[in-house]
């Protein structure tokens, strides 16, 4: 049907007015992201619907409600307005090119590039990890909640995260559910620990999102029986690389 093939473009560009629309008005932010899960909802229902080789549809959602969710969330953060429209362009072409594909995996599999999938999960929910912990610890500066409440929806965002690159990756849950719940308990400690640290939050979310990154780079290679030691020094390398460069180069408080 040419309205499914449509539904990935009308979708960007409907979440992209009703951003536009909390730019201009930030009281509008909750009515902002429920319409957009709301639409976000209904495309996925929509390509499950038509598909007959899809049956839990709902794990598509994970990735693109928690997307868009912290990207309103981290823009309350900021005062530089091209930065904040710079994001919802951003977000938008993600949550494009990962409803064009799942449109093609589940409606014209003839069309989906293996692999395709798995690849954007594993990288969007790093990027969508980074904006949660960033808006996480923003929030513990500006708004002095408290510490415990915060790491809450950190634990929660892992959970979710973790979860869905495992589906992704047809890991079998009973084998990857005590991984998932290690994993997840290293972020808290991890993220609890940096929230002592006196840097800035961005500095804070981005070094968190990295050690979430290998952690979760390494979990999913030996759950998949694909990992070896060059796996291990490429996700360790880069990894501890770049927490030496963000923590030697940041401005500590």
């Amino acid at each position: 049907m040419p309205f499914n093939r449509l539904l990935p473009l009308i979708i960007p560009l409907l979440v992209l007015v009703l951003f536009e629309v909390f730019f201009f008005n930030p009281t509008m932010i909750y009515v902002t992201v429920v319409l957009i899960n709301l639409f976000l909802f209904f495309t996925v229902w929509q390509f499950s619907r038509v598909s007959d080789t899809q049956k839990d549809w709902w794990n598509f959602l994970i990735l693109p409600s928690l997307m868009t969710t912290a990207t309103a969330a981290y823009t309350t953060l900021l005062t530089n307005k091209l930065i904040i429209q710079l994001l919802f362009i951003f977000n938008i072409v993600l949550l494009y090119i990962y409803l064009k594909h799942i449109y093609y995996y589940l409606i014209r599999p003839q069309a989906y590039q293996p692999f395709s999938i798995e690849n954007i999960t594993s990288y969007g929910n790093f990027l969508t990890f980074f904006l949660v912990a960033t808006t996480i610890y923003g929030f513990q500066s500006f708004l002095s909640i408290q510490t415990w409440l915060l790491m809450i929806i950190i634990m929660l965002a892992s959970v979710l995260t973790i979860y869905q690159i495992m589906w992704a990756n047809k890991i079998d849950f009973n084998k990857g559910i005590i991984y998932l719940l290690i994993s997840c308990l290293i972020i808290v400690e991890l993220s609890w620990s940096i929230s002592f640290l006196p840097i800035n939050y961005n500095i804070a979310g981005l070094t968190i999102a990295i050690c979430y990154y290998m952690l979760i780079g390494l979990v999913r290679h030996f759950l998949l029986d694909k990992l070896d030691k060059k796996t291990i020094k490429l996700y360790l390398g880069f990894g501890f690389t770049s927490l030496f460069i963000i923590l030697v180069t940041a401005r500590w408080l």
